[in-house]
């Protein structure tokens, strides 16, 4: 499912998982709150960011066409 967009994630943004949560809920407090978690790679980027583990970062208030989000419905 990547390669369409840069995913935006409930998390904010921080250098490295040092004092990220360990019971899988989403990492709200950080250095910098206003960045938002990416994660994947849009087709506008270098192959090697279509990946699911690929990360960065964006002012929440940004909009652009290569970041979005997808809608998971679970049956």
């Amino acid at each position: 499912m990547c390669g369409n967009i840069w995913e935006w994630c409930q998390d904010v943004y921080n250098n490295s998982y040092q004092g990220a949560p360990t019971d899988g809920s989403a990492w709200l407090i950080g250095s910098n709150n206003d960045k938002k978690l990416l994660r994947g790679g849009s087709w506008l980027n270098f192959a090697q960011y279509c990946r699911s583990a690929a990360r960065n970062r964006l002012a929440s208030a940004s909009c652009y066409g290569r970041v979005g989000f997808r809608v998971v419905a679970v049956a």
